[in-house]
């Protein structure tokens, strides 16, 4: 049996594809592995944990060294990814309040907006970038954690987000980017953790919900999903294009939401108690949104390189015409 390669062939699915497992196993199963010690930890509460392993080890692989067009490509996106998602935020919570917009609330808005699938970008920039836009992803994967994201909630007001909370948030990310550059052997030894402990955290995060929530989220939930690709993807697109990169469709890889992100409404929530009514309901939306733009995203990369090329093609000939 091939399994590793049919999961890898399916977009973002070393993550989509245990998330869902785990969802599965929750909404049918939910006391399969609450079985205590090892296996309760690893298959149904040690999502945190591993989690935070996973940011240790991404934080190793950002070299302090490391300049120039990696870096700035990293950095644009990641700030316009962020922005967005804040901007959208602050406009939905002035106009319509705390519960939102077509059943989307600003929590859920935020919470899925600034964040990006590192993994399924770094697939991406691989199948359709070169090596200087898989290098961005050391960069951009710190919107993978929900730093950037409690960054953004703290910063526009929409939620009192202690300093406490913030540097918990980003530690993990902080004492691997020391050790990573103190040490290379040590940033070698941590890289395989990037990948392999993506499904080892996603499978967790998926026994955390119930597809009874994903019926709930119904419209809205998917709405969020493609509002998430369509205004991140082509903002990332655009900003590509406009800086005259050489491959503008890999912007458009930020249009995904990780599966860590589901997590968020609840942190959220726990920081600022007004937050406690929705959060169940965002988290339902966000876990909707999560697997849409995994299935959305890599569509609207692989649509837009063609429309690049195409568009190259037809300015190449009216050159040479010329």
């Amino acid at each position: 049996m091939n399994i590793l390669n049919s999961v890898k062939k399916i977009p973002g699915g070393m993550m989509v594809v245990p998330l869902l497992l785990g969802a599965l196993t929750n909404t049918f199963f939910p006391s399969f592995f609450a079985l205590g010690g090892f296996t309760e930890a690893l298959f149904k509460t040690g999502a945190t944990a591993l989690l935070g392993a996973f940011l240790f080890c991404s934080g190793a692989q950002i070299n302090i060294k490391q300049a120039g067009i990696s870096v700035y490509k990293g950095v644009i996106l990641l700030i316009t990814k962020v922005l967005i998602g804040a901007l959208l935020g602050i406009l939905v919570n002035h106009l319509f309040g705390l519960y939102g917009v077509l059943g989307i609330s600003p929590l859920a808005i935020v919470s899925s907006l600034t964040n990006k699938n590192g993994g399924l970008y770094a697939a991406l920039a691989g199948e359709y970038g070169d090596s200087t836009d898989v290098g961005a992803t050391s960069i951009i994967a710190l919107s993978d954690g929900p730093f950037f994201t409690m960054l953004a909630f703290g910063a526009t007001g929409l939620a009192q987000i202690p300093f406490n909370a913030l540097l918990a948030a980003i530690m993990p990310i902080l004492i691997g980017f020391i050790l990573g550059n103190l040490d290379a052997n040590i940033q070698k030894f941590l890289a395989p953790g990037t990948s392999l402990l993506i499904p080892f955290f996603a499978f967790p995060l998926g026994a955390g919900l119930n597809f009874s929530q994903l019926l709930t989220a119904g419209l809205s939930g998917i709405l969020l999903g493609i509002f998430c690709t369509v205004i991140t993807g082509l903002a990332g697109f655009a900003v590509f294009r406009l800086s005259k990169f050489k491959f503008p469709a890999v912007g458009a890889a930020v249009g995904a939401t990780a599966g860590n992100a589901i997590g968020t409404p609840a942190a959220v929530a726990a920081i600022d108690p007004k937050f406690a009514k929705i959060a169940s309901e965002a988290t339902a939306q966000v876990a909707a949104a999560i697997i849409i733009t995994a299935i959305l995203c890599p569509i609207l990369v692989s649509f837009l390189a063609k429309f690049d090329k195409k568009h190259n093609s037809k300015k190449s000939e009216v050159t040479n015409n010329a």
